[in-house]
């Protein structure tokens, strides 16, 4: 039952990333065991673990509905991402191991191949980033800070925003992760901090741009 599960959550999951399944839009256990060929029973199972992560919402007496996002959280969730992320950043660039660059410039390069795929792969690009923003996290050896960024760079809002972005823009962002390695390995703690900054604002602008309020 396990891997019918499973199978079910990341088929639902890479639904709402890719926008096949857009914010505020309704599913249903039948509709995705159909289109999954999976039985109601593990893709039940699937949106409850979808609702505690925050990607639906499960509403009694109306059913399941994609988690959707006002400009004000956006904002909010966004102001914050900035001001710690920008500073793990610069904490890296002081405190990340050879080992812990080496991470990041792998990374780094899986990103810009990603992006440069003919056929884009948004599930498989979230999640490189998410590992990349991860992997600055732990280089700057902070585990309070680690948690409180952690919070919301997991978030579900982050997990979505690259549907929005153009080939270019998404090229951009790769660049901005090459970049930021560049300034950690250089131990240039202000230029890690200016690179993170524009990269999350760069991110921000792109989400509101399809966000209503």
């Amino acid at each position: 039952m396990s891997k019918s599960v499973d199978n079910a959550y990341r088929t639902i999951r890479d639904g709402i990333v890719s926008g096949q399944f857009p914010q505020g839009s309704h599913l249903t256990a039948q509709q995705l065991a159909e289109s999954s060929g999976l039985s109601r029973t593990p893709v039940r199972e699937a949106m409850r673990r979808l609702d505690a992560e925050g990607l639906i919402r499960l509403i009694p007496n109306r059913g399941a509905f994609v988690s959707r996002w006002t400009r004000a959280e956006i904002e909010q969730i966004y102001e914050v991402r900035i001001l710690l992320e920008a500073f793990a950043a610069q904490t890296a660039a002081d405190r990340a191991s050879d080992d812990q660059i080496a991470e990041l410039r792998t990374l780094a390069r899986e990103m810009a191949e990603a992006v440069d795929k003919d056929q884009l792969d948004h599930g498989q690009i979230a999640e490189i980033n998410s590992r990349f923003h991860r992997a600055v996290l732990e280089a700057c050896g902070n585990s309070r800070l680690r948690e409180l960024i952690g919070s919301l760079t997991e978030m579900p809002l982050v997990l979505v925003t690259f549907r929005n972005y153009s080939r270019d823009e998404l090229r951009r962002s790769a660049i901005q992760h090459s970049e930021l390695v560049d300034a950690i390995e250089a131990r240039d703690g202000g230029w890690a901090n200016a690179v993170m900054t524009a990269h999350i604002r760069s991110a921000r602008q792109t989400l509101m741009r399809g966000t209503s309020d």
